[in-house]
């Protein structure tokens, strides 16, 4: 059995946490020649965005919050790395749970290198666990990366 690896997914929330994933994404990516999807969720469900008078300002805090992704994201990986490869930066709205399958559905991705914060007992319970949610319903395999503890060797 071959393993091609064509489409590599990394969602990232910006954190240290991602930056640990982002390591192996760029690494896998240039054993396989593969492109590299970074993916971005807002998150804009009532609950997770900052009270508006009536609604009136969220398409603003919307936009704001894309640009300010879309700006990040530019500053993911290193230049020399990404420089000549074939690297899709998305920014989309609503679950990160739900929208990294869908992503990874829509654009037929091989694998999904996702950080995990490690969280336990009640921020767990209360704030859910994005990686145990798309390792249980992704179409594809899930590498999960912790930014503490071994890491593998890479050239």
């Amino acid at each position: 059995m071959t393993i091609r690896l064509q489409r590599i997914l990394l969602p990232t929330d910006f954190s240290n946490y991602s930056a640990a994933a982002t390591k192996y994404a760029c690494e896998l990516a240039t054993k396989f020649d593969a492109e590299l999807h970074l993916l971005h969720t807002l998150e804009t469900q009532l609950s997770s965005t900052p009270g508006f008078a009536m609604g009136l300002a969220l398409q603003q805090y919307v936009s704001e919050s894309r640009a300010a992704a879309e700006k990040s994201l530019a500053g993911v990986l290193d230049p020399k790395w990404s420089t000549g490869r074939k690297v899709i930066k998305a920014v989309v709205e609503g679950s990160p749970k739900a929208e990294i399958i869908q992503y990874a559905r829509k654009q037929n991705i091989d694998l999904i290198v996702l950080a995990t914060h490690g969280r336990t007992g009640l921020p767990h319970l209360i704030m859910g666990s994005v990686a145990e949610t798309v390792v249980r319903t992704a179409p594809c395999p899930v590498l999960t990366v912790r930014s503490e503890g071994h890491q593998f060797a890479m050239p």
